[in-house]
């Protein structure tokens, strides 16, 4: 069994997914000026205490970094994954 999960984006939906036991978690987010604004992120019930949220949006995070990308933490989970996660605060717009 894998230890981590498989983190899949979807430019197409503009969010970032993990699909497991036929349940979806994501992380959403609109590109709006050249930003990337997280909107959501949602981990169903069933998948929850697992780790999914932060896997999302920490690779959601190092995409940006790596296309030189400024965010909005407009979700939350995000704005408080990132007051947690110093190291990308300078990603925020």
């Amino acid at each position: 069994m894998s230890s981590a999960p498989a983190v899949v984006h979807n430019p197409a939906e503009n969010r970032y997914e993990i699909t497991i036991e036929d349940h979806l978690a994501v992380a959403e987010y609109v590109t709006e000026d050249g930003r990337q604004v997280f909107t959501h992120t949602l981990v169903p019930p069933e998948l929850r205490g697992r780790g999914l949220a932060e896997a999302l949006v920490r690779t959601a995070l190092n995409d940006a970094r790596a296309a030189g990308r400024r965010v909005v933490p407009a979700c939350s989970y995000v704005a408080r994954f990132i007051e947690k996660n110093p190291e990308f605060a300078d990603l925020v717009a």
